[in-house]
């Protein structure tokens, strides 16, 4: 059974940020009875995970790594055959460690352990515009305890340090990520608003604005980009040929 616990979305949108209200219901909507709608696990098989804070290369200051954590974990709670570790669990190992958040492959793979996980999640918001349409721009990498393997590497530890914000390798490495996907999403390209669409299409309680909600209020844009980078994550496109198993 999938399992989360995560912290309500606490962040405050900064002037001139969408400020959208958007109730549970509106007068005279009868939210849509679905059922929850899955991700689908074609690679990465059954795991306990951890997700970590958001790390901030966008250059602003407008949303909290934390809640963005939050919602990356409930999305995440949403792939098959995974079990979430709230993030403030990994909030409260990272506070022993007198750190706010990974600060590497290796420290991503010490939390994990200590958190009894199979792997952690680290991302990096890379582009964050709030005003109308959005832009969010994510680096993903699954970081977890497995058997050998040939996996690219793309660090968004790094991404701070380099002109551009993504490199990948092909060096073999005990730290190198399980998965790894990267994505700039931008709502004036119809493909994104396609994607909304459709996740949208399975979800109940989108009141007035139906799936414009997704674009309306940037929480539930957050929301869809982290389930898209999951997707991807999860597609077995962005993993190597060789298998990458998990051992305790």
């Amino acid at each position: 059974m999938i399992q989360y616990a995560g912290k309500r979305w606490s962040g405050r949108p900064g002037p001139g940020m969408l400020l959208v209200v958007l109730a549970a219901g509106g007068a005279g909507c009868t939210p849509r009875a679905t059922e929850t709608v899955m991700i689908p696990n074609r690679a990465l098989g059954a795991m306990v995970l951890a997700v970590a804070p958001a790390l901030n290369f966008s250059g602003g200051r407008d949303f909290d790594p934390s809640s963005v954590a939050d919602l990356m974990a409930s999305e995440l709670s949403h792939l098959e055959g995974v079990t979430v570790i709230p993030v403030s669990r990994v909030l409260a190992v990272l506070a022993r460690q007198g750190r706010q958040e990974i600060g590497s492959p290796s420290h991503a793979l010490e939390v994990a352990e200590a958190l009894g996980a199979d792997g952690i999640l680290v991302f990096a918001v890379t582009e964050y515009e709030p005003y109308s349409p959005p832009i969010v721009g994510l680096a993903a990498q699954l970081y977890g305890f497995r058997r050998g393997g040939t996996l690219g590497s793309l660090d968004p530890i790094l991404v701070a340090r380099r002109a551009r914000p993504f490199a990948v390798g092909t060096q073999v490495s005990a730290t190198a990520p399980l998965a790894q996907a990267e994505r700039v999403f931008d709502a004036t390209h119809g493909e994104v608003v396609g994607g909304i669409r459709a996740y949208a299409a399975g979800r109940q309680g989108l009141g007035p604005f139906g799936w414009e909600k997704y674009l309306a209020s940037q929480r539930h844009y957050l929301r869809y980009c982290c389930h898209a980078i999951i997707e991807e994550l999860a597609s077995g496109n962005v993993l190597s040929t060789v298998a990458a198993s998990t051992v305790r």
